[in-house]
């Protein structure tokens, strides 16, 4: 009804007044988690503090809710956020959160864990300092069976629809990041750090997840920039750096009972600076599972002194004795290597050692230039074994396929 007196303009400005204060709003709630009683103090542990926080913003019943931790250090004992929650989540940090340096201070593997989760993103400026310098001498379960168990900086179990940008990892006990059945997450412009002889700090680590995108992101480890394993699919990796460390590595795969095939990769544009290996595939020589790793593309990938610039290990055996009579049940095909460049450690730039039960099938080449930059001095080589494939293109070393 239109307003046509003075008296009546005013009750209706009135009225349009209430009904615009009355409608729902789009902006999220904030929760800043210094009104909980979380202190940046480097050493009050604020593990309750940060779980009242995100206990509020995810039982919120309408509109989505944002936590914020701002600049200041945060200690942090282990702290595990649950879902499902009512609505999405924004989790902001700006400020440093300080992971407790006594590994067994943490009771948790996973320091600081998101679990069954959607519509999460998680970003800011800040840093998760995992102060594992005192953890690593203590990492030798490979022949110590009552070695400690050390915690991860983050984890992401059954969490869907996410992402998390921009963040910094530093110096965690173990892995960096973790994720296991995680689908459609995007990680995008995160920088993960540790010293190269940091043992088993992994960048990025994935099981049994789909549909995931890492993109401008910087790794260097004392182990695999990014490890893939069992069950992952449909990943694309892009514009990444990695190095010191491990490289890109599909693996080890076939150790256990009840694995999955991985297939599906894509990898693109991505540095190898003084990593030990470049683009890595490794199965178990004594396998137990029988699975498929196929539809792998790798392309435009620059490798700046790299120990084994490609590699694939169908030998696998790091710690012996080995079984030298089993041979690998993993079957690997339909992989594309393109436009791979650059300077090798080692003499043997390229090693294809596939499966005498399972050949490698469809391996191609096209454009390798992979130049010796080491003391023994000579050209770079190549070895192939139970392989069938071809090649194309410039081939520095030249191929061996069949």
């Amino acid at each position: 009804m239109a307003c046509i007196s003075y008296s009546f303009k005013t009750l209706c400005l009135f009225l349009l007044f209430v009904a615009a204060a009355s409608r729902p709003t789009n902006k999220p709630k904030v929760f800043n988690v210094r009104r909980y009683g979380s202190k940046p103090d480097g050493k009050t542990d604020n593990a309750n503090a940060f779980t009242s926080v995100w206990k509020s913003a995810c039982g919120r019943k309408s509109g989505s809710s944002k936590i914020y931790v701002p600049k200041g250090t945060f200690y942090l004992g282990g702290v595990e956020f649950l879902g499902p929650c009512k609505n999405p989540i924004e989790f902001i940090i700006d400020g440093t959160l300080l992971a407790p340096a006594n590994p067994m201070d943490i009771k948790q593997d996973i320091w600081i864990n998101f679990r069954y989760i959607n519509d999460l993103s998680i970003s800011g400026s800040g840093i998760l300092d995992g102060q594992g310098e005192q953890s690593w001498p203590l990492n030798d379960c490979h022949k110590n069976p009552n070695c400690p168990k050390l915690a991860m900086n983050m984890g992401f179990a059954f969490v869907n629809n996410s992402n998390i940008k921009d963040i910094t990892s530093l110096n965690s006990k173990i892995g960096h990041l973790n994720f296991y059945s995680v689908h459609h997450f995007n990680i995008t412009g995160v920088t993960i750090t540790a010293p190269g002889d940091s043992p088993n700090t992994d960048g990025i680590k994935m099981g049994f997840c789909s549909n995931i995108q890492i993109s401008k992101t910087n790794i260097g480890t004392g182990d695999d920039c990014i490890a893939i394993l069992s069950g992952t699919t449909n990943l694309n990796i892009s514009n990444v750096k990695c190095g010191p460390g491990h490289g890109i590595s599909v693996g080890s795969l076939g150790k256990n009972k009840d694995e999955k095939d991985v297939k599906d990769l894509t990898v693109r544009d991505v540095i190898f600076n003084g990593t030990s290996d470049g683009i890595r595939i490794k199965t178990w020589e004594s396998s137990a599972s029988k699975i498929l790793v196929s539809n792998f593309v790798y392309e435009n990938i620059q490798m700046i002194d790299v120990g084994n610039p490609i590699n694939i290990d169908q030998k696998y055996c790091p710690y012996p004795p080995c079984e030298h009579e089993q041979k690998s049940h993993v079957q690997i095909q339909n992989l594309k290597l393109k436009n791979i460049f650059g300077t090798s450690k080692n003499k043997m730039a390229v090693k294809l050692q596939c499966s005498k039960s399972f050949p490698c099938k469809n391996v191609e080449l096209i454009d390798v230039n992979l130049k010796h930059n080491g003391v023994e001095g000579g050209s770079s080589t190549a070895v192939c074994e139970n392989i069938n494939g071809s090649a194309s293109g410039n081939m520095v070393p030249q191929h061996c396929l069949n």
